[in-house]
């Protein structure tokens, strides 16, 4: 092995040691099951919401972009599931939080404030998380009345206060905020298999209204964040994540 290659790996094992990195991704859906479960003052408030969604979706009733678009939209929507992604030596341990979203918020801040609470010391990872993961968790965490833990806390940070914050989405603008790029779409221009599967994003609120099956959007969720790890790593440069790493809670 070459010395600048030892030297790179010294650093790399250097750098994981002082802090604790963790992979996140979340699912969402709407509050309610159907439009029509909204009264007259939360209807108005969503044609207003949504106003640019209906003037570019012109075939689309309120009651049709409600289905389609509320869970984006931490004021319409809710958390349903927390992926996470911890690496832990040689293995790369998973595990998806789901159920209630108030004991999903509870449960997943208990785990930052006990491990990740320092942001000095903590890395949050995920793909487009600085925009809508953390922004809508701590929205729907002063929703259900709960603290949020100041690591994730970003209102108000400057550049340099919100550096623990690792975001794929950013590392491949490069600098360029014009363009969104999916997490698929970058895993198939770096060679990466995409995590779907049977579902994709857009399903997500017809398994979870419909057919009431949390497992299967657990296990959807897991694999984006097996599938941020495998791009941030090939970003940066790192050793990749196989099949054999992967430990699942």
């Amino acid at each position: 092995m070459k010395i600048h290659n030892i030297f790179y790996l010294s650093l790399l094992k250097s750098y994981v040691m002082r802090h604790k990195l963790l992979y996140l991704d979340i699912e969402t859906v709407s509050c309610m099951k159907h439009w029509d479960m909204l009264n007259l003052e939360w209807r108005q408030l969503w044609e207003h919401k949504s106003r640019h969604f209906a003037e570019r979706e012109k075939g689309l009733d309120s009651a049709a972009i409600y289905e389609a678009k509320a869970a984006i939209y931490a004021e319409f929507g809710q958390v349903i599931c927390v992926g996470l992604g911890i690496q832990d030596h040689d293995k790369f341990r998973v595990k998806a939080i789901t159920g209630n979203e108030k004991e999903v918020l509870e449960e997943f801040f208990d785990l930052v404030e006990k491990s990740y609470g320092d942001a000095r010391q903590a890395i949050f990872i995920g793909h487009n998380i600085r925009e809508f993961d953390i922004p809508y968790l701590c929205r729907r965490a002063i929703v259900n009345g709960l603290k949020i833990p100041p690591s994730l806390d970003l209102s108000g940070k400057k550049p340099w206060e919100v550096q623990h914050i690792h975001d794929t989405l950013e590392m491949w603008r490069f600098g360029d905020y014009k363009n969104y790029t999916s997490l698929d779409l970058l895993a198939s221009c770096l060679g990466l298999p995409t995590s779907k599967s049977d579902i994709s994003g857009k399903d997500v609120g017809h398994v979870y209204w419909q057919e009431n099956d949390l497992p299967r959007i657990a296990r959807y969720c897991i694999q984006d964040v097996i599938l941020t790890a495998r791009v941030y790593k090939r970003i940066k440069g790192e050793p990749g994540v196989s099949d054999q790493d992967v430990v699942y809670a």
